[in-house]
């Protein structure tokens, strides 16, 4: 291998000064230019000393006075696009018939847009959290995340994350969320077409521009009174709602006798439209919090009751522990 971590290089085409992170494989390394990673091929870079000796140029000898000295440039990054992207470097290894095969994925956040924003990042395999970071990028900036092995794309990966602006801005969202689902056959697809096209890197976008913020829309309450519309408290439609429940029990031998005679769909369907109507109930009566019995069994029913937690606004936190009279079968959530 003709470099090694730590060794000193410089780019060709640009003629600046950096150094070797990481080997990615036989024909390319990461590379740190004045604070930014990115790959490189090896022949777009060499050592230092061979372009000293090739340059036979002589450069007078110059006094150098401390006013002299010029200001250190700041590196920015061009623009290419508009948008926010998750992208990939695929690490690639050897199998025992030298074909290459990829061992690892580098993940980096790139923004190519010039705001700057804070983020909440959390990889998902197959639904459960995975790896979680919260931190900042800057505008025009990369973000390396972590690696992933590559085997573990195949468990049904998901990326969410949560974006807020670092310069609040009351024109625009307080916070964005959007998720990436990458599917196997378009990943191998673009791994395929990296390597024709002899590129060092794919990428996904999670958006192009931070979105407006939306204001609700006020109802006058004062134009459906005289539109003939019977407008009632809030309070007083509270008291003849159905009572809510501390604890519901989803087992479907407690929601109907027939359950024999139903598919696992229907079954999975009756459990949740339960859960969701005694879910509104709690919320409308301002319950602090609310057990859900759903069992253990395969999980198929935790899990979608969890997925729809997360998306809820009423919810403060939930969480699936050991309870003294539910064992792990149960979910316990606190309202805000």
């Amino acid at each position: 291998m003709k470099y090694q971590v730590g060794d000193k290089i410089i780019v060709l085409h640009s003629d600046e000064d950096g150094k070797v992170i990481d080997i990615i494989n036989d024909k390319m390394v990461m590379i740190e230019v004045r604070g930014v990673k990115f790959p490189a091929y090896m022949d777009q870079i060499d050592f230092p000393y061979f372009k000293m000796f090739t340059e036979k140029k002589l450069v007078p000898k110059k006094k150098i006075f401390i006013d002299d000295l010029p200001k250190e440039k700041k590196v920015t990054k061009k623009k290419t696009t508009d948008g926010v992207f998750l992208s990939f470097v695929p690490v690639f290894d050897k199998d025992v018939f030298d074909d290459d095969l990829v061992d690892k994925l580098k993940v980096y956040m790139i923004n190519q847009n010039e705001e700057a924003y804070h983020f909440e990042y959390n990889l998902y395999f197959s639904g459960e959290s995975n790896f979680q970071l919260k931190s900042s990028i800057d505008g025009l900036a990369d973000f390396y995340l972590h690696d992933i092995d590559f085997d573990d794309m195949s468990d049904n990966p998901r990326f969410d994350v949560i974006f807020s602006l670092q310069n609040d801005d009351k024109k625009k969202a307080p916070y964005f969320e959007t998720n990436l689902k990458p599917k196997g056959k378009q990943l191998f697809k673009k791994i395929e077409d990296l390597q024709k096209n002899n590129e060092a890197s794919f990428s996904y976008e999670l958006f192009k521009a931070y979105p407006a913020r939306v204001d609700e829309e006020k109802v006058d309450l004062s134009r459906l009174g005289n539109a003939g519309y019977r407008v009632y408290d809030a309070k007083e439609v509270r008291k003849n709602l159905p009572p809510a429940r501390s604890v519901i029990d989803l087992h479907i031998e407690k929601l109907t006798d027939n359950w024999k005679y139903l598919s696992n769909f229907e079954i999975l369907t009756m459990q949740l439209n339960e859960f969701e109507k005694y879910y509104d109930l709690s919320v409308a009566h301002r319950q602090k919090e609310l057990i859900v019995i759903h069992g253990v069994g395969e999980g198929k029913l935790r899990e979608e009751i969890h997925e729809l937690l997360k998306y809820k606004d009423e919810v403060k936190s939930f969480v699936n522990q050991y309870h003294h009279a539910y064992g792990y079968g149960a979910t316990e959530i606190f309202f805000k």
